[in-house]
Formats: C-alpha cells, structure tokens, sequence
C-alpha cells in the first residue's frame, strides 16, 4: 500500500455502511479520504469517529450522485483542492419497496439515477481526471450478487424490482469501462464487487433477523476492496463475489 500514501480517493454513499467502512479502511492505510453523501451531518459524525491523528486526512463534501451537478460540482472541489481523484469507490445506492410492474415509475427513476447514472457520473469525471495527470489509478463498483447472472430469490423472498436491473446494468458499465481503458493503453485497474445480503440500513430489520449471522458485515466488504486496491500494479482483480457462509443466492 505504499504507493498509495497520500492519494486521493473519493467514495459515494460514505455517510453509513459500506463507504463508511471503506473510508475508515482506506484513511488508517494513509489515503487522503473523500467521503460523498446527502446528509452532512452523519459525514461530520464519521470523521470524529476517526482516531486524531486521522481526522485531517478525511474530507466530506454533501453530493447526491444522482443529481449531476452535484456530481460535477463535488469533483471540481476535489481537484481544485486536493489536485485530483486516484480512487473512486461508487458504492452510493438505493432500494425502494414494491413490484416492478406496480410500483410508481419516480422510485424507479430514483434507483436508477443513483444506482446506475450516479455511478456512471462519478466514473467518467474520475476516469478523466487519471487520465489528465497519466496516474495508474483505481475504479471500483461495489455491486451485489442481485447483479449475476443466476440470481434467483424465490417467490417467497420479496421482489428486489428495479434495484436487481440495476445492479445487472452496473455489471455492464464496469466491463465496458474495463475494456475502454485497455482500448486506451490506459493502466488505470477496475474491480467490481458482488457482496451478498450486508447487515447495513438499506436491509430491512425483517430481512436481518430472517438472516440472522449468514450476513456479511460491512467491514467484510472493505476489506475485499482495500485487497484488490494492494495488489501489485501489474495484478488487477476483476471481481470478487462476497457471501456469508451458508448464504443461498
């Protein structure tokens, strides 16, 4: 990781679960942190939460990935301030309850502006900004196993709706980007990964206590990326699938 020291990585949905777990990795491993997400005030609380001597390094800017000039606002702050993106962690996303063919068509616009487009925003402004100053850097999608091929519930299980295509869609944009940058004699790595259930708050309590200890925590998750992130700049993971011992899909 020493080649990290020091570096700018920026990570969507960093107020609660997952991207509050990467940044903690990521500020202890000594990367300049970047923590986007709406509400500030859990922001704010992550960084005190943070040992002293850590604090410094963790920036917070409010940006919902789903409006894109927020997006493109937050970025510019990034390179004014911090000289540019090294790292980009999309882990920023949405579930909304209901059916697909039922459910109202603005909770579907909504999961897909922010699980699909917020990602896609992030991707190219990062991307650009690696490219700009010739840096090797690292584009990572946190996705889930909703987004394989195979993936199969049940009836019994409610129905994931729009947040599955989602996920299936973001499978594609990272292999589409992955291709694109080697097209582009480009070093900058891509990993996508593919958690199972996670115990943070976009599962239900229902679901959590269904579940009981077959769940990953969201440190698990983390630490797959901080893996992929310390692997030498030849090596490049492209997918890490992740599950709880015992989990079916």
């Amino acid at each position: 990781m020493d080649r990290w020291q020091n570096r700018v990585a920026v990570i969507t949905g960093a107020s609660s679960g997952i991207g509050a777990a990467c940044a903690k990795v990521l500020v202890a491993a000594g990367l300049q942190v970047v923590g986007l997400a709406r509400r500030t005030e859990r922001l704010e609380q992550l960084r005190q939460s943070l040992p002293k001597e850590q604090q410094a390094r963790f920036h917070q800017r409010t940006c919902d990935v789903s409006a894109e000039a927020q997006v493109n606002s937050a970025f510019e702050w990034i390179e004014q301030q911090l000289g540019g993106i090294d790292v980009l962690i999309n882990n920023a996303g949405i579930l909304r309850d209901g059916h697909l063919l039922d459910m109202p068509t603005k909770d579907i616009t909504d999961v897909l502006q922010t699980n699909l487009m917020g990602s896609i925003y992030c991707t190219k402004l990062a991307a650009s900004s690696m490219r700009r100053r010739q840096v090797a850097g690292h584009l990572f999608f946190i996705n889930s196993t909703a987004g394989l091929a195979g993936y199969n519930p049940g009836h019994i299980d409610p129905s994931l709706n729009i947040y599955t295509p989602s996920k299936f869609a973001l499978t594609a944009v990272h292999e589409i980007c992955r291709q694109e940058l080697i097209t582009q004699k480009l070093k900058i790595k891509t990993t996508s990964i593919f958690p199972g259930w996670v115990s943070t708050e976009i599962v239900p309590d229902e679901t959590k206590a269904q579940l009981g200890d077959v769940i990953l925590q969201a440190d698990d998750v983390a630490q797959a990326m901080l893996y992929a992130l310390s692997t030498p700049p030849h090596t490049q993971v492209q997918e890490i699938t992740l599950r709880a011992v015992g989990e079916w899909y």
